[in-house]
């Protein structure tokens, strides 16, 4: 079934389609002062955690591979540190793809990096987030929940949830408000078998998402453990399940896409912004706002 890109940014708008951010969203990204570029995909995290230099070959397969070696080496507390000065420290240019979201505010979005735009993005209304964590004693879920009432987060209980204030799901955490992450090996058997048996979402998530449909952005369907955290987080999607905007997708993709009913779309997020009439001027807008709020104007 083929669809125009037109189509799937109207769909957007209408709250018709969900948004499932991967790493090939922030490829735009550059450090503000430097220009280097964000690390956000497998390859570029796991050269950025060990200074710039590749690791073993069987390490370079998958970050959460590399993390475990380091949190074997230098205990968990290093992978810590490495994504809090990452994500939470370095100043960062905006990823467009975050400014258009900004304009639309979906009422759920999933994102599984590991940084902060999508929570800068919804810093101007009041949100629920949603965060995974792992291996942490004395509950038996694998998440916590915190609302943004516009000025700070407060952890709350999924009772509390207001179900009209928008989600914002990072299944693989973030510095802020504090920080919790799902990197290594370890962590993700843990969050994976939990969120398999039903304790890795709040119970009105698992509720809200029955039959939705979702739009897969910058996310390549090679890496085993992204593709197992999807399937999870998706449950229950609709027919089909949604749209994969894939560039010249390999034969492993396609053929997963055709295991989940996801229908394929070859093309890239600027043709979708292209598509939607946001243009690098509407980007740059947005940029120079954040950057005087930044600067106290």
């Amino acid at each position: 079934m083929s669809i125009e890109l037109s189509d799937l940014a109207n769909a957007m708008r209408r709250g018709d389609l969900i948004p499932y951010l991967g790493p090939g969203v922030l490829a735009p990204v550059v450090e503000r002062e430097t220009g280097v570029s964000m690390p956000a995909d497998s390859d570029s995290l796991i050269l950025a955690m060990n200074k710039g230099r590749p690791m073993s070959k069987r390490l370079m397969w998958e970050f959460p591979r590399a993390a475990m070696d380091v949190e074997l080496k230098r205990g968990r507390s290093a992978v810590n540190r490495f994504l809090d000065h990452t994500y939470g420290q370095r100043q960062w240019t905006r990823a467009p793809l975050h400014d258009w979201l900004a304009k639309l505010a979906p009422h759920y979005v999933i994102d599984i990096n590991r940084d902060t735009q999508l929570q800068d993005s919804y810093a101007d209304r009041p949100h629920t987030l949603i965060r995974g964590i792992s291996r942490i004693a004395g509950t038996d879920y694998r998440f916590r929940i915190h609302a943004y009432d516009g000025d700070r987060y407060q952890e709350i209980d999924q009772d509390q949830v207001d179900p009209a204030a928008p989600i914002l799901f990072k299944p693989l955490g973030s510095p802020r408000p504090d920080a919790t992450y799902i990197a290594s090996d370890a962590d993700f058997v843990d969050y994976l078998t939990e969120l398999m048996g039903g304790f890795g979402l709040p119970r009105f998530l698992k509720e809200y998402r029955v039959g939705r449909q979702y739009l897969f952005l910058g996310l390549r369907l090679t890496r085993d453990t992204e593709r197992m955290v999807l399937s999870d987080v998706i449950y229950a999607a609709g027919e089909p399940a949604g749209w994969a905007l894939i560039p010249e997708p390999t034969d492993k993709e396609r053929r997963y896409c055709e295991k989940k009913d996801i229908q394929l779309v070859e093309a890239d997020i600027d043709d979708l912004l292209a598509a939607d009439g946001f243009t690098a001027n509407d980007s740059a807008t947005a940029e120079a706002v954040a950057g005087a709020a930044e600067a106290g104007c």
